[in-house]
């Protein structure tokens, strides 16, 4: 079964992190892609940009609105994500606990039910 391993990260608790918390973030990512690149179960990761560079689009009566995002109503913005496949939801979930922002933030782990390829 395929997953998205999505990071939610919480600006207000990032902007608290020590300069040593930060390097341990990033070095915790290279080791998880490492680890999960040697068992197979990566097929994608990706960081995004920052919110700033971010839009916001919603269609209302027809016509596109375009806001500078990212603000969809939440505290928390999408700041990447990990996909990968694995046998069960179980070992998604441990997967998501590796992620070393999960110490700070959130890690949702969401099943993929449909994939289309180019």
């Amino acid at each position: 079964m395929k997953y998205l391993l999505l990071i939610h990260m919480n600006p207000d608790i990032w902007s608290t992190l020590t300069q040593a918390d930060i390097d341990e973030v990033m070095t915790g990512h290279d080791q998880f892609i490492k680890h999960i690149t040697e068992t197979g179960e990566l097929i994608r990761t990706d960081a995004l940009a920052e919110p700033e560079q971010s839009a916001v689009v919603r269609v209302r009566q027809g016509a596109p609105a375009v806001t500078d995002g990212p603000y969809v109503e939440a505290k928390e913005f999408l700041a990447g994500f990990y996909f990968v496949e694995c046998e069960t939801k179980e070992r998604a979930c441990e997967l998501a606990a590796m992620i070393p922002d999960a110490k700070w933030n959130a890690i949702e782990v969401r099943a993929i039910v449909h994939t289309q390829e180019k």
